[in-house]
C-alpha cells in the first residue's frame, strides 16, 4: 500500500476563482442572489452551445463572492429542470438528501456578530435558515437558493495547524487502508468504527500501543478537550500525553455522556477521529460505551 504523502509545495493554489452550477430558474436565481444576498453581478457570456449538437444555447453569469472569488450559474435556454429537483428549494436547510446536499457553497465570515447578521438579513426577505451548527472548526449557517442548493455562511473557531493536516493523512490513510481490507475480503467498509480502529493501529506502529485493551486516541486540539478533562478526573481510565494526542486507557468498559462534555451532536458524533482500540457498543445522541475489542 502507498502511504500518503504531503501535497509537494512547488505547485500551489491561489484561492477560489468561481463554483458553477446550472439553473433553470433565471429571474429567481438573479433576485436571490443580487437584490437578497446583495452581491453584485459582475459578468455575463451568452453564447451558442459550446460544439456538441446537444449542447443548448445559454446564458453564463458571474456575481462577486468576495476576494476575488465568483459564484456563477449556466443557464441553458429551452432546458427543463430535472424532475429530482422539484420541491427542492422548498426543502428544510437541513441535509436530509445528503448526496445532493454534499455539494454546496460555503462563504467564510468574520466574526459571530456578523453571521448574525446574515441570518437576520436572509430571514427579513422569507428565507429557512438553518439554527448555527458547529463542526470541529467552524460555525456554520445553511439556506438553500431557488434550485434547492445549499449555500452556507460560516466563521472559522480557530486556524488550522501542522497537526491538523498530519492527523488527517492519518485518517485518510486509515480509511484507505480499510477499504483496500475490505475489498480483498469482498465486502465494503460501512462503518467509521472500521477506520478508526484501523487508524489507532496506525498510531500504535509510530508511537507505541500500551496495554489497556481499550485505548482512545483524542488529538491535541481544543474542540475534543472536554473528553480529556473528564477522563483525567475519573477512576475507571488514565490520561497518556503523547506527542499530538492524548490516549485514554480503560481496562474496562467506559462511557462518556455529552451533557458531561457539553459538545454538540457535530463534535460528538465525530468524537473518536483520533482512532479507537476497543468495540464501540453504544453511540447515540446522548451516550457513548465502549468495550475490550473481541479477540478475532
Amino acid at each position: 500500500m502507498t502511504a500518503l504523502e504531503p501535497t509537494p509545495v512547488t505547485l500551489q493554489l491561489h484561492g477560489v476563482d468561481h463554483t458553477a452550477r446550472p439553473t433553470w430558474k433565471l429571474r429567481e436565481t438573479i433576485e436571490f442572489y443580487r437584490d437578497k444576498l446583495g452581491l453584485p453581478l459582475i459578468h455575463v457570456i451568452s453564447a451558442r452551445g459550446w460544439g456538441p449538437e446537444t449542447h443548448p444555447d445559454f446564458l453564463h453569469f458571474f456575481f462577486d463572492s468576495g476576494k476575488g472569488s465568483t459564484i456563477a450559474f449556466f443557464y441553458y435556454l429551452g432546458s427543463d429542470q430535472p424532475d429530482a429537483l422539484e420541491g427542492r428549494s422548498d426543502m428544510r436547510p437541513a441535509p436530509d438528501d445528503h448526496v445532493f446536499d454534499a455539494t454546496h457553497t460555503a462563504w467564510e465570515v468574520q466574526s459571530e456578530g456578523e453571521l448574525q447578521a446574515w441570518k437576520q438579513r436572509l430571514e427579513s426577505h422569507g428565507l429557512n435558515v438553518s439554527v448555527e451548527t458547529r463542526h470541529e472548526v467552524i460555525e456554520s449557517i445553511y439556506v438553500r437558493d431557488p434550485n434547492g442548493y445549499f449555500i452556507e455562511f460560516t466563521r472559522k473557531l480557530r486556524a488550522l495547524g501542522a497537526l491538523d493536516a498530519s492527523d488527517g493523512l492519518l485518517t485518510l490513510q486509515a480509511a484507505l487502508d480499510a477499504e483496500d481490507k475490505a475489498r480483498e475480503e469482498g465486502r465494503r467498509v460501512t462503518e467509521i468504527d472500521e477506520v478508526w480502529a484501523r487508524k489507532a493501529q496506525l498510531i500504535d506502529a509510530r508511537n507505541g500501543s500500551g496495554s489497556a485493551p481499550i485505548r482512545l486516541y483524542i488529538p491535541q486540539v481544543e474542540e475534543f478537550s472536554s473528553i480529556v478533562k473528564d477522563a483525567a478526573h475519573r477512576g475507571d481510565c488514565r490520561v497518556v500525553p503523547m506527542t499530538g494526542y492524548d490516549r485514554i486507557d480503560a481496562d474496562g468498559p467506559i462511557e462518556f455522556q455529552r451533557s458531561v462534555l457539553g459538545v454538540k451532536p457535530a463534535i460528538w458524533y465525530g468524537l473518536f477521529t483520533g482512532g479507537v482500540h476497543g468495540t464501540i457498543e453504544v453511540l447515540d445522541r446522548d451516550r457513548v460505551r465502549i468495550a475490550p475489542a473481541l479477540a478475532s
